[in-house]
């Protein structure tokens, strides 16, 4: 592999002086040390307008990350850093790896590269790609640190060993957080290393959401995003703190900015709809992801790559048209994917097949849509508890009740594990499958009692549901549990002739996923259900 080598005398130019108060906004130059010869040309190149490999433009923030690394070596390391603060893994690894070419001792470069194999927020991490890449810089963390010439590059290497260090993930995601924030008091100037707090705070919870500590996060970010409103990675990070129907409000105007900071980001683009989604607000929430949608294929399509038709934006796009009532659009992009399905897919693919067709028969009640859409899922156990999970609601809306109890019990016998526990073989202990696998499968038991006339016991049933969801950290974006059981319970109180109840179940129901089009739908049923019964009531005690 050919390597160009850095610019001659740049490694002991890097203790000097500080950066002068002049300097441009973007110029990249050592903390503690002066400016590089020639860097001024590079500055134009660090800031809003991004050249990557195909020398095509891309608009993807602005950031100031002075740094050791060679000059040639600036563009691709500044701009891996923004693509790494939107999530564009692949493309900022790719990134991170010209910066090594262009300068194969620019510690960095592999720090960079290292980090885009953690994704705090998604529960994945590849240790291990990891690792390797931090062991082509030098063999040893003593070797690499080494390398970094100053006290705050090396403060930035120690942070990613940590990470990638000994002990159980949970405690090298703790031991990273802790520090990240040292380095971050340390170099209180450092937008860099306070924004990466702030998502190490994030990823203390290993994507489980914990209120206080999302907003101790969210703290740290907004005073980055204060500081620089152009930043990426403050308007992402403030928006993953504040993506629930509670705080979405606070997490508006950094939605709004995000979009206009890296419109050639696909995930910057649908990320902004994590807010949107929390408020209710479905025309946002469609535009967005039609934009991050049309981003990402573009950029499959010059690597001569067909569309993502059963992805994570076409997913949310789909739960957009659904509650706008824009059914036709909705059946149009599940016909999409659902082609897909058969034709080269993969499990990631065949995931969101089963969590959109689900959200379509579900949400539109059009139950025979179960039987059109069919597919062989029996590779993936979690797309396949999700798509049997829909087969027998629909087999039962349809009066089939003797098919949903036999899909019922297929349901319960491919359950997944919940992580770390079960054992293979045999039955297993509710306590070791997937919380919401379990409550979907309890859904189904409602359903199938109210359907054999045992009203009382269906409600009893959904409660529990109820009662487990209601014990499970918030999760963002669309329903979870594919049927939101507040949502389920008023429907079966209503049908139980307890509309008073079911007013409030709706209400739960809309307090956890606000402006859901059922849930505004059956709030408006039973609140009219029970006030008509509240006139009877109050005739029947007329003395006239």
């Amino acid at each position: 592999m050919s390597q160009t080598l850095p610019v001659p005398g740049a490694r002991a130019a890097r203790t000097a002086s500080p950066r002068p108060a002049h300097a441009p906004r973007h110029t990249v130059s050592a903390r503690g040390g002066h400016l590089w010869p020639l860097l001024a040309c590079a500055t134009l190149l660090t800031g809003f307008l991004v050249e990557p490999a195909a020398s095509q433009t891309r608009r993807l923030g602005h950031i100031d990350f002075p740094n050791s690394g060679a000059s040639e070596a600036q563009k691709p390391f500044i701009t891996g850093v923004l693509l790494l603060h939107s999530f564009e893994f692949e493309d900022a690894a790719e990134a991170f790896r010209r910066a090594e070419r262009a300068d194969p001792d620019f510690a960095l470069a592999y720090w960079g590269e290292a980090m885009t194999y953690n994704h705090p927020l998604w529960k994945q991490q590849d240790a291990a790609a990891a690792r390797a890449a931090l062991g082509r810089l030098a063999p040893t963390a003593e070797a690499r640190r080494a390398k970094a010439p100053t006290p705050r590059e090396r403060g930035y290497l120690s942070a990613v060993e940590t990470l990638y260090g000994r002990g159980t993930k949970a405690e090298r995601d703790h031991g990273y957080m802790d520090a990240m924030r040292r380095l971050s008091e340390a170099h209180p100037d450092d937008l860099e290393a306070r924004a990466f707090y702030a998502l190490s705070i994030l990823g203390s919870r290993d994507g489980e959401r914990d209120f206080a500590t999302y907003m101790r996060a969210a703290a740290v970010a907004q005073s980055v995003f204060q500081a620089d409103p152009e930043h990426p990675g403050a308007a992402h990070y403030l928006i993953h703190s504040f993506d629930d129907p509670i705080h979405a409000p606070l997490g508006l105007p950094a939605a709004r900015a995000y979009s206009r900071i890296a419109p050639d980001a696909a995930h910057a683009q649908h990320m902004t709809s994590h807010i949107f989604l929390a408020m209710g607000m479905w025309s946002d929430v469609v535009a967005a992801n039609i934009r991050a949608r049309d981003v990402q294929n573009a950029a499959r399509a010059r690597r001569g790559l067909g569309p993502n038709v059963c992805g994570h934006y076409t997913s949310w796009l789909e739960y957009g048209f659904l509650m706008q009532g824009r059914l036709a659009d909705a059946a149009a992009t599940m016909d999409a994917c659902h082609a897909r399905i058969g034709s080269g897919d993969n499990a990631s693919e065949r995931g969101y097949f089963a969590d959109m067709r689900a959200r379509y028969v579900l949400d539109t009640g059009d139950w025979a849509a179960a039987d059109r859409w069919s597919a062989d899922l029996s590779a993936d156990p979690r797309a396949r508890a999700d798509y049997l999970f829909t087969s027998a609601y629909a087999a039962i809306m349809q009066g089939d009740a003797p098919e949903g109890r036999r899909i019922l019990a297929r349901l319960t016998s491919s359950h997944a594990p919940a992580d770390g526990a079960g054992s293979r073989g045999g039955a297993r202990p509710d306590d070791a499958v997937r919380p919401r696998e379990r409550i979907q499968a309890m859904e189904i038991e409602g359903l199938l009692a109210m359907a054999d006339g045992r009203a009382e016991e269906a409600i009893e049933t959904l409660r529990r549901a109820v009662a487990l969801e209601e014990s499970l950290p918030f999760a963002f974006g669309p329903p979870a549990t594919l049927k939101p059981p507040h949502e389920l319970l008023g429907e079966l109180q209503l049908q139980a002739g307890h509309p008073h109840d079911a007013v409030a179940a709706f209400r739960t129901a809309l307090e956890r996923t606000p402006l859901r089009a059922n849930a505004l739908r059956g709030l408006a049923e039973a609140a009219e259900a029970s006030e008509a019964r509240a006139r009877l009531n109050r005739g029947s005690r007329d003395p006239r």
